[in-house]
């Protein structure tokens, strides 16, 4: 699904985007016709329902993660008699649908996150040699991935080429886990070593490693869950139709948030998506209190400020609890205290009366 992302060319075209996002929406319009534009959260959040009825369920309890916090609330918001306990994890500010929450949130939640695998480079620079500091390793991760913008290099045994997008891509997936924050750091100097042509064969475990095709599920066809991220993240929300104003903004957060090359404002197939079937659900608050909001401070899938959107959003019927830890997932990563709320929450529907922030994280 990464491969979706609009990295800008070298040196920050997006005339490239600008085609590929065409050419995107063109084939989606062509294959599904338009019933498109009813592949949305909203009617995701009535199917829910009526498989709620269909299971003869008064309320249905809820656990979320990432865009699933997003669909929850609104489930919350328009099925509010029939939402019991939710869990929402990892979470998407609901006035941010979607132009906004990618563009606005995505750079900070790098910038967040990218120290955490830079130390654990710098830890290591006697092999690594990417750096003695957290400074230093970024500045070593920024060179490699122009380097690679502008000459990719082949992987052994690998049909792809790694230009600076896929390193960008893989750097994006890698930092959503604490523990793959050392296969991380490998996977840099591996690339780094690639761009000089001296890789070794430790380096080529490493990548072999890193790009090992994930197995897809029986039935599903592998390409399900980016077409269905293409599907709602453009059938939600209408987004801008104005090239030059994606060129302008590109080139402004290209500046601002360099690790993240301009990405996030770049144009995408949305702006050229038919409008939506329907206006954006509007995520409210009220109903009883029992909404956990869970967040790390330092998630570059879904940063810190989205969960506090999310808590504002919904109000009083929400808990907000946040942990001084990185990556997507917040329960069972090493905060007995986040643990403890969220067992208090299915076990006996109890939630704080008050917001908490946990700092008593252990790695495992």
């Amino acid at each position: 699904m990464s491969g979706l992302f609009p990295y800008p060319a070298a040196g920050g075209s997006i005339t490239k985007n600008v085609a590929l996002a065409k050419a995107d929406a063109k084939q989606c319009a062509d294959t599904v016709g338009k019933n498109l534009r009813y592949y949305t959260t909203a009617n995701t959040a009535r199917d829910m329902d009526r498989i709620r009825q269909a299971l003869g369920e008064k309320k249905i309890s809820y656990w979320g993660q990432s865009y699933g916090t997003y669909l929850g609330a609104v489930y919350r918001s328009l099925f509010q008699d029939h939402t019991d306990r939710m869990i929402l994890e990892g979470n998407v500010d609901p006035t941010k649908v979607w132009a906004n929450q990618v563009a606005d949130t995505w750079g900070k939640g790098m910038a967040d996150r990218f120290p955490d695998a830079a130390r654990v480079a710098a830890a290591q620079n006697s092999t690594l040699k990417l750096g003695t500091n957290v400074a230093q390793v970024t500045h070593t991760y920024l060179t490699l991935a122009d380097r690679l913008d502008r000459t990719p290099a082949a992987i052994p045994g690998a049909s792809v080429s790694l230009d600076g997008a896929l390193l960008r891509n893989m750097t994006y997936a890698l930092l959503l886990h604490n523990n793959t924050l050392p296969v991380l750091a490998n996977f840099w100097k591996a690339a780094d070593d690639l761009t000089h042509g001296s890789a070794t064969a430790a380096d080529a475990s490493v990548l072999k490693e890193v790009f090992a095709d994930t197995p897809t599920s029986p039935g599903i066809p592998a390409d399900n869950q980016a077409t269905m991220f293409m599907a709602l993240t453009c059938g939600d929300a209408e987004w801008p139709h104005d090239v030059d104003g994606y060129a302008t903004r590109t080139a402004a957060n290209r500046k601002m948030w360099p690790l993240n090359a301009g990405m996030p404002a770049n144009i995408w197939a949305c702006a050229y998506w038919d409008k939506p079937a329907e206006a954006t659900v509007k995520v409210v608050p009220g109903g009883p209190r029992n909404i956990l909001i869970l967040q790390n401070r330092r998630d570059n899938a879904t940063p810190w400020e989205g969960g506090v959107g999310l808590h504002k959003a919904l109000g009083d019927g929400s808990a907000f609890v946040g942990v001084d830890n990185g990556g997507h997932y917040v329960y069972n990563e090493g905060s007995a205290c986040i643990d403890k709320v969220t067992v208090g929450l299915l076990t006996t529907g109890h939630l704080p009366k008050k917001d908490v922030y946990c700092t008593d994280v252990t790695q495992k």
